[in-house]
């Protein structure tokens, strides 16, 4: 009779074990896409349907899409009772985690640019 899975893990060194057990917790925290989040948020389509005051067809063509405006994604995972944090990971740099993107509340930024020198001074040039 063949081995389990776990039975051949625990012939293992504790080192491996533990390794194994780390990244098995890494991909349980995982999900395939927003049907599965939803799944395991104990939601039905109906539920996000009337949270979202959309239709149901609508929230199941949203699961299906592979890309959408952050706004979406933000207001299905506020509705699934989730909150949407958007993480940036550059080379050799910690995550940086960016506020207010796809947040149809946020206030637009003001430009960095310096105002013209003749609109200082009444928009008048040579006087």
């Amino acid at each position: 009779m063949g081995r389990n899975l776990n039975d051949f893990i625990a012939t293992l060194p504790p080192g491996e074990q533990v390794a194994i057990d780390t990244r098995y917790q890494e991909l349980k925290q995982e999900v395939e896409g927003l049907r599965e989040l939803r799944q395991i948020a104990g939601k039905a389509q109906a539920d996000i349907a009337s949270a979202l005051n959309i239709k149901q067809p609508s929230v199941s063509k949203i699961e299906k899409q592979t890309d959408m405006y952050l706004s979406t994604l933000r207001s299905y995972v506020e509705a699934v009772g989730g909150k949407l944090e958007l993480t940036v990971k550059l080379p050799e740099r910690p995550a940086l985690r960016i506020h207010h993107l796809g947040d149809d509340g946020a206030a637009p930024q003001k430009s960095a640019r310096r105002p013209r020198i003749g609109a200082q001074i009444g928009g008048a040039r040579g006087r």
